[in-house]
């Protein structure tokens, strides 16, 4: 294939990490200059690329794009905006490849989560279909750890590291105060479907009576009676009850404890509060004074706490993005292999996006205890090695210092799209 530029976007909720892997992508594409022209990010992820509004990632210098490294957040925007099928939205894909025309890109990586390897895989197709040469590759990205096929999701490994970290310095707070005061914590951490993110709170007890207490999973159904009958024996044995719980926890029959009734762009159910909800059957049914906390955007751009091991993954599969990308290799991810857990070793695979695309992968049933309430030894054999090592930011003032790109349009050179 002849030498052409590279596309690049960024798509659904952001990581601490996602920068990362720009970063690596940016910077292995400048050293196969032979192959790769420029980069041109998409300004708002995909967006970016169906409005012609791209930024050319060449006008940054060395140093900044190595920042980058160590900045959370997107640095060119992300999107929640889900191509629908290629004839239902024939016009949307048909309107990209008249932009990767315009603009002589080969090369399309969209770095996201399911959603986003179902619109990498989709554009393929349809560049193929249309004899347009295009090598597609989607980069694995997302916090919920629930891609399948790869080991671990780059962006987990640092959001578990913050979580478990939180609810053990949390613990201590409350042990503290509970003779006099609050006697109930609950943190509410991310994941609608897919208890990942609340197992990993369960790293933070190494021994019995230490927090968490209680964890909560959308994978196990809600039992109010069973869990205020175990908040009261903890509280009861140990003085106090820390418990992390998912957003996306169900009651029995299936619905969302704390749906608000709204939909994201995605059509995924928008989740209210499920943290003050528990919070107030706790006060309602024992009478114990609590404090609850979401930790929200806390826990996905927390890159100053960010695990060393998903650091070097997030960059691992940016780098092989871009070297499977010069390959040829189109319609793939590059995917984390586990060597062994103990010693950790990891390598990179790839796998197809066909077989990634809108699959999701759950907690499995033998990764939580029999009750339901926390995570087994294996679960914790799994999660240890994803947070281990530390990888600061370098620090100005007594802060985090991170960088802000330029982000320097591309000349449009096409008529405005509607999306």
């Amino acid at each position: 294939m002849a030498r052409k530029n590279a596309f690049y976007a960024q798509s659904g909720g952001v990581t601490a990490t996602i920068n990362t892997t720009a970063c690596a992508v940016i910077e292995t594409a400048r050293k196969h200059g032979n192959r790769i022209g420029k980069v041109y990010a998409g300004r708002d992820g995909i967006i970016g690329a169906l409005t012609e509004d791209l930024i050319d990632t060449s006008k940054e210098p060395a140093a900044a794009i190595r920042a980058l490294r160590h900045t959370p957040g997107g640095a060119f925007g992300s999107c929640r905006y889900k191509l629908k099928g290629l004839e239902e939205s024939r016009a949307q894909y048909e309107r990209l490849i008249e932009v990767f025309r315009a603009h002589d890109i080969g090369y399309f990586l969209y770095n996201g989560g399911n959603d986003s390897a179902d619109t990498s895989y989709k554009v393929s197709q349809f560049a193929q279909k249309l004899g347009y040469p295009l090598v597609c590759v989607g980069i694995p990205k997302t916090v919920d750890n629930d891609l399948a096929i790869t080991d671990c999701c780059p962006g987990f490994g640092s959001v578990a590291k913050y979580v478990a970290t939180s609810i053990r310095e949390a613990g201590y707070d409350v042990a503290s105060m509970a003779r006099t005061s609050t006697r109930v914590f609950i943190l509410e951490v991310m994941g609608r479907h897919a208890g990942w993110i609340t197992a990993a709170c369960g790293l933070a007890q190494d021994k019995d009576g230490e927090a968490p207490h209680i964890l909560l999973f959308p994978e196990i159904p809600f039992d109010q009676d069973r869990f205020l009958a175990r908040v009261d024996e903890i509280i009861r044995k140990h003085g106090y009850c820390a418990i992390g719980v998912s957003e996306g926890v169900r009651t029995p029959d299936g619905k969302f404890l704390s749906e608000s009734g709204l939909r994201d762009a995605f059509g995924h159910a928008q989740l209210g509060g499920v943290a003050p909800l528990l919070a107030q059957l706790v006060k309602d049914k024992l009478k114990q004074k609590y404090h609850w906390a979401v930790a929200d955007y806390l826990q996905r751009s927390a890159r100053h706490i960010a695990s060393k091991t998903d650091a070097l993954q997030s960059y691992a599969v940016g780098k092989a993005a871009v070297e499977l990308a010069v390959k040829g290799r189109s319609g793939v991810m590059p995917i984390i292999v586990r060597k062994s857990s103990r010693p950790y070793r990891w390598a990179i695979g790839v796998a197809e996006l066909k077989d990634i695309a809108n699959a999701e992968k759950m907690m499995p049933r033998d990764y939580i205890t029999a009750d339901g309430f926390h995570i087994t030894a294996k679960c914790r054999e799994y999660l240890a090695p994803l947070v281990q090592g530390e990888d600061y930011p370098p620090y100005q003032n007594g802060l985090p210092a991170y960088v802000k790109l330029k982000n320097a349009a591309v000349p449009r050179k096409l008529a405005a799209f509607k999306i």
